[in-house]
């Protein structure tokens, strides 16, 4: 289990703000760094790395520099040359949410719900023409496919008992994160910030100054109308934000009997889109979300689709209008990565199959070569005797070579010396 290099490592989590990398840190059930990173990375790579694992995986986790589609490239490309076997990217953090989704409107989305896609829609990339914006086509047929494990994957999580086990599941990783933010003393605890909190507006209603006759938010009648500087910065309730604008939530509403506490967190599927702005406008988000049938909007995962199979699982902390805010950020964060787990937990890739078993094959005997040594065994008398063999080798082939050492059998006498030694070169 405990990974040897770098290409033990097949998962990348990729993440792009502190509060999502804390998140997920959380369900890491080990790791492998925590006294130094012992695998490295190539020289050239800028990426800075926390190794360990999730449940049976080793996973890499990476944080942008910067949000946006170039630095999730940048970032995603350095990881694929560092870890060669990546086989799954995953994209997790935050993201906003289509309140109604769906083609027909009923996909009800609450905050801190979870979206996991697998088609990303690039909504900021096309072309500008004076009455409108024709957007380049790039659902999934541009952009890389699953692979077939993953689609694998997605269909078994998106049945009836598939998805009740997911949700169920990562439930239960979200308690053990919240329990371990605590134990740990951290200064977050990914608390639910309370249904009071969860309010989406009507898609046309203005985030701006309801009550005060002198600002210039008085004059505003249609969408393009500016507000005053201050109201973008100001909550809802400093603004007079009425609650008859919000639109009726069932999921909130109902309760079953029995149980108490914040509703447990719904995992939506669909295609997310992926840009470089920011959305904060209601009435442009309903028009994407019904042109593309997409149920949630997010600014990284373009950037990485293209490099290696990919899912995006991202936590809904806002509504994609003027009225968002960061009081759900942690909280989504949490969920989020609590799904991640939850999915890794159903995620098993082939491993790569052995060589083809081959039976053991007799090794050849080679022809030996073979060389007796030299033998006096009568009495030998001079003034200088030598003896020895020599053998030079210069055939390439496999052989055994052998030599006989040489042999005085009788007495010897030598006015100089006595030489005795054979050679063998090659």
């Amino acid at each position: 289990m405990h990974p040897s290099c770098r290409e033990d490592f097949r998962i990348a989590i990729i993440c792009a703000l502190p509060i999502e990398y804390d998140a997920i840190s959380l369900v890491f059930d080990q790791f492998w760094d925590g006294s130094g990173d012992k695998f490295g990375k190539l020289p050239e790579d800028p990426n800075n790395y926390t190794t360990g694992r999730i449940g049976n995986h080793n996973v890499v986790l990476a944080m942008l520099s910067h949000i946006g589609k170039a630095s999730a490239a940048s970032v995603i490309a350095s990881i694929c040359r560092s870890y060669v076997n990546i086989r799954l990217a995953i994209v997790t953090g935050i993201c906003g949410g289509v309140p109604l989704g769906g083609r027909d409107g009923s996909q009800e989305m609450l905050l801190g719900d979870v979206v996991i896609s697998n088609i990303v829609v690039q909504h900021d990339f096309g072309k500008r023409y004076p009455d409108r914006f024709h957007r380049k086509d790039t659902i999934q047929s541009d952009l890389n496919k699953p692979s077939k494990e993953l689609r694998s994957l997605l269909l078994a999580v998106t049945t009836e008992t598939g998805l009740e086990r997911l949700q169920q599941r990562t439930n239960d990783f979200l308690q053990e994160l919240q329990a371990t933010a605590v134990r740990k003393n951290r200064r977050t605890q990914y608390t639910y910030p309370g249904k009071a909190e969860d309010r989406p507006f009507e898609a046309d209603y203005r985030h701006m100054h309801h009550n005060s006759p002198s600002c210039i938010c008085r004059e505003w009648s249609i969408n393009s109308d500016p507000v005053c500087v201050d109201a973008p910065f100001l909550t809802c309730d400093d603004l007079g934000c009425e609650k008859a604008h919000l639109i009726p939530r069932k999921r909130l509403q109902s309760s079953e009997p029995g149980i108490k506490g914040p509703p447990m967190p719904a995992i939506h599927f669909g295609p997310i889109a992926s840009g470089d702005t920011v959305m904060k406008s209601g009435v442009e988000r309903d028009i994407i979300a019904k042109r593309e049938e997409v149920i949630a909007f997010e600014m990284e995962s373009a950037g990485i689709w293209e490099e290696v199979p990919s899912i995006v699982v991202k936590g809904v902390c806002d509504y994609s209008d003027c009225h968002k805010n960061k009081n759900w950020q942690t909280f989504a964060a949490a969920t989020a990565a609590s799904a991640v787990k939850a999915v890794l937990e159903r995620y098993s890739p082939r491993e790569k199959a052995p060589p083809n078993h081959k039976s053991p094959q007799k090794p050849t005997i080679a022809p030996t070569v073979r060389q007796d040594g030299s033998r006096f065994v009568s009495h030998v008398e001079g003034k200088e005797i030598k003896q020895g063999n020599q053998m030079k080798i210069s055939s390439q082939e496999s052989r055994n070579y052998a030599q006989g050492g040489s042999f005085f059998g009788g007495s010897t006498k030598s006015e100089s010396s006595v030489t005795q030694g054979n050679t063998m070169t090659f």
